[in-house]
């Protein structure tokens, strides 16, 4: 099977809170990033191009970071986002995982 991502994935374990625009905020668990955005374990429903905010604390931040994003793909156990466009402190926390 070809490999379409655009960007190298790297696994991750860190919890993350992904509030849609309009409904209600849900926890789940970061298992991968790209620079261009991440899988997330969840429970909860999303519906596909749903625009959503992520908030969690990546390994190489100080603090909580909140990515704006929006669903690329559903299936049970989670969902795919790409990333919006994201700022300098989000860029390098990202960029530092990458490195590893």
């Amino acid at each position: 099977m070809e490999e379409k991502r655009a960007h190298q994935r790297v696994p991750l374990n860190v919890d993350v809170t992904v509030t849609p625009r309009s409904g209600d905020a849900s926890t789940g668990t970061a298992k991968d990033i790209s620079m261009g955005g991440m899988f997330i374990e969840i429970e909860s429903s999303f519906d596909f191009a749903q625009e959503v905010s992520l908030t969690c604390r990546l390994p190489a931040a100080e603090q909580d970071l909140t990515l704006p994003g929006v669903v690329r793909w559903v299936k049970p156990r989670g969902i795919g986002i790409q990333f919006g466009l994201l700022g300098a402190r989000e860029t390098h926390a990202i960029a530092q995982i990458m490195k590893h």
